[in-house]
């Protein structure tokens, strides 16, 4: 699952794979500007501190969360439900330690895999009942990992998202530690400057 901010669209109504293709065109989406870029790049080594973790990235879209935290030396599993989003991840990671899977992002595909830290970017929102996709993931975290979510409410008229009180609210049984970052007033992150809600949660269970 990927996500879609215009504050209008359904994001079951989106056709992903037909989105793919421009998808990186948003600057937070593709990174390119170099500034948006080293703004989240920055966030990111905080979020996930070293040595080498095992990252799973759900709901990864192209990769671009993937390929900064593999450029800091995290081993990364992406998963979406996006055939062509996968694609297009897995070239921009080619070879890097990365893997991608087709699959849901609410019951990844990973086996009996486990991870230090489930990164998820804008996804919660969309699902129908996130706090049973926040205690599944949490028995893919190991002991000590964390998680790390990315969301907010777009949009004025007909806002759309999750706030920071609700995941705070759902995220607390599951969890030792957390904090909530507010990302609003960081232009940087999104190439532009935002009035609405955007905050990521950092948790450790």
């Amino acid at each position: 699952m990927t996500d879609d901010l215009d504050g209008t669209t359904s994001p079951d109504a989106v056709d992903w794979d037909a989105s793919a293709a421009g998808f990186d065109d948003e600057p937070d989406h593709g990174l390119r500007d170099p500034d948006v870029r080293a703004a989240w790049a920055e966030r990111l080594s905080r979020w996930l501190p070293g040595p080498a973790r095992d990252v799973l990235d759900l709901g990864c879209g192209t990769g671009s969360l993937s390929l900064l935290a593999a450029e800091q030396g995290h081993r990364v599993t992406g998963v979406d439900r996006s055939r062509a989003m996968v694609d297009r991840a897995r070239a921009k990671l080619a070879g890097r330690d990365a893997a991608f899977l087709v699959g849901d992002a609410v019951a990844p595909p990973v086996g009996e895999q486990r991870f230090d830290v489930v990164l998820v970017r804008h996804v919660v929102w969309t699902l129908p009942d996130p706090g049973r996709a926040l205690r599944h993931w949490r028995g893919l975290v190991r002991p000590g990992g964390r998680f790390v979510l990315v969301e907010g409410v777009w949009g004025t008229s007909s806002p759309v998202g999750i706030p920071a009180e609700r995941l705070l609210a759902l995220v607390l049984p599951l969890v030792g530690q957390v904090r909530v970052e507010r990302l609003s007033e960081d232009a940087r992150l999104w190439g532009r400057a935002v009035e609405d809600e955007r905050y990521a949660l950092v948790a450790v269970v």
